[in-house]
């Protein structure tokens, strides 16, 4: 997941470890704005623990975190001498800054499960890779590109063969250790920016960027047979009807891509299955 998570500290057993840390940033942050004083603008830095402690250690912390960055921020005004019209437009000051600490920390765990909604309607529960819909995003996404670039790429459209036999045979829990196995290997064999998708069932395919079909034919045949060797090794009766179609020029939705892939996969399912139908648009 390539968001603002992934910053986050990965450990979070220790609290007071992180309270201390937030509290020293805290501090800082009010020494470096009374040595820069008042022409320098610096309220937003106080955001920065408390934004941490909230996502960390949750709202009701986040809130006196609020506070303290409140009350160092007015201790910097007031040991800065800074001149107002009235006496208490300091105080003022200090309120205003508080209420908007407390707003930004009050929805910031919204904003979070909102993210995190976001990416459960995009990934497929099982396998953790692209649901269908997020992978006919991405796919518009590089047709999109496309018309920027001109750079070809590829999508895969892959069918297990003998998958349903496994369900039948050992039960639904094997089936889905089928899955998830091929979906690991696939992720070793191909490209970090190289994208995988699960249509539904067995059915998945790939989108393989600035792959031409010269370069898709061995990258697709490698594939091919190190997703074999991980069914040998684990004894599952299980094949692949593959079907590879390089995107080149021309006028075509997303849609209408992945029914031409389809098409080529069926061509291979319906005769020997196990192999590879390669295809072009345009043709």
């Amino acid at each position: 997941m390539n968001n603002w998570q992934t910053f986050l500290p990965k450990n979070n057993k220790n609290p007071v470890i992180l309270l201390i840390a937030c509290l020293l940033v805290n501090i800082g942050i009010g020494v470096v704005d009374f040595k820069l004083g008042r022409e320098f603008g610096f309220s937003i830095f106080y955001l920065m623990p408390i934004i941490l402690v909230t996502l960390v250690l949750g709202r009701h912390v986040g809130l006196i975190f609020c506070i303290i960055a409140t009350a160092t921020w007015f201790a910097v005004d007031q040991l800065s001498n800074n001149s107002y019209s009235h006496p208490m437009i300091g105080y003022w000051n200090a309120i205003m800054r508080l209420g908007f600490f407390v707003m930004i920390t009050w929805l910031f765990p919204f904003l979070q499960e909102l993210e995190r909604e976001k990416q459960i309607s995009r990934i497929d529960d099982l396998t953790g890779i692209a649901n269908r819909r997020y992978f006919f995003e991405l796919l518009q996404a590089e047709l999109d590109r496309f018309q920027r670039y001109k750079h070809a790429f590829t999508i895969v459209y892959i069918d297990l063969d003998g998958f349903k036999l496994v369900n039948d045979k050992y039960g639904h829990m094997i089936g889905d250790r089928v899955l998830c196995a091929f979906v690991n290997r696939a992720k070793k064999l191909l490209r970090d920016t190289d994208i995988i998708g699960r249509l539904g069932g067995d059915e998945f395919i790939f989108l393989l960027p600035e792959m031409g079909q010269d370069d898709a034919k061995v990258t697709v045949a490698k594939v091919q047979s190190g997703l074999l060797d991980e069914m040998n090794k684990n004894k599952w009766p299980v094949t692949f009807s593959i079907g590879v179609l390089s995107y080149k020029m021309g006028e075509i939705s997303a849609d209408e891509l992945v029914k031409r892939a389809d098409r080529l996969m069926y061509t291979v399912k319906n005769n020997s299955k196990n192999a590879i139908a390669y295809g072009v648009y345009p043709e």
